[in-house]
Parts: structure tokens; C-alpha cells; sequence
């Protein structure tokens, strides 16, 4: 299972063909069993917040499309994970949506935890793998 946070997901879904190559690439290698993305239900906030200020239905559309799929596993953010997201906030100085997807990705024990941000490189027990353009 691979941790995709909202900017690996807003690329996937939307972004232009150079940011989108590199995930596409990296996600074809996978085995077919570690093909599963899994992120916070923070995401479908903060991917959906822009298209829906922007009345963009068509990109919304793309978005539910996305976050049902089979290959998304959507997570709850419980009191297990805001504990652990207190506590990555109050060590490492992330923002809170931030320290939501560590902790998640931590709590779940994910392969890899997709980004396109470097803050993610301080939380121990991460595989951050950074995403840039091609």
C-alpha cells in the first residue's frame, strides 16, 4: 500500500502530463497487490475545496470517481490518529492537515508515503518518496 497525501492525488487526477508522468511511472512498477492508495478523508477536502469554489462539476465528478475507486483506501481520522497527529505537529512543526496524513500513513503502516512535499522527510518511520516535475 502506498500513502498518496492531496497533492499526489490532485496531480493524479488533474495535474498536466510532466507532473502526472513520474506517479504513473512509479505506480505501473508496483506489484498489483501493493497497487492501493490509501490517504486521509482530510483529502477529499482539501481536493475538492477549489473545484467546488470554482463550481468546477466536471473536476468534481473526476474526484468522486477517484475516491470511490477500488485502488483508494479512504481513511477516518479518529482519535488514534489525532493523537498521533499532535504529536508530529508538536515535534516537526507541520501544519495539521500535514500531521494528519503522517499519522495516518504512520498508524496504517503503509510501503511509501507519496509526496510533492520535503516536510514529510522529518516524521521517523516514513518512506517519503517526493514527487517533482519531469
Amino acid at each position: 500500500m502506498i500513502y498518496a497525501d492531496s497533492s499526489i492525488i490532485m496531480r493524479w487526477v488533474e495535474g498536466v502530463s510532466q507532473l502526472r508522468a513520474p506517479i504513473e511511472t512509479c505506480w505501473r512498477q508496483l506489484s498489483p497487490a501493493d497497487r492501493v492508495f490509501v490517504t486521509s478523508r482530510i483529502s477529499l477536502l482539501e481536493c475538492r475545496c477549489k473545484p467546488l469554489r470554482n463550481r468546477q462539476e466536471r473536476l468534481l465528478r473526476q474526484y468522486e470517481i477517484f475516491f470511490s475507486g477500488q485502488e483508494v483506501d479512504l481513511r477516518e481520522i479518529d482519535a488514534a490518529v489525532v493523537e498521533k497527529a499532535t504529536e508530529f505537529r508538536a515535534s516537526f512543526g507541520l501544519k495539521t492537515p500535514d500531521a494528519i496524513h503522517a499519522a495516518t500513513a504512520t498508524l496504517v503502516g503503509v510501503k511509501s508515503f507519496w509526496t510533492t512535499d520535503t516536510d514529510f522527510s522529518k516524521c521517523p518511520g516514513l518512506a517519503v518518496e517526493v514527487f517533482k516535475a519531469v
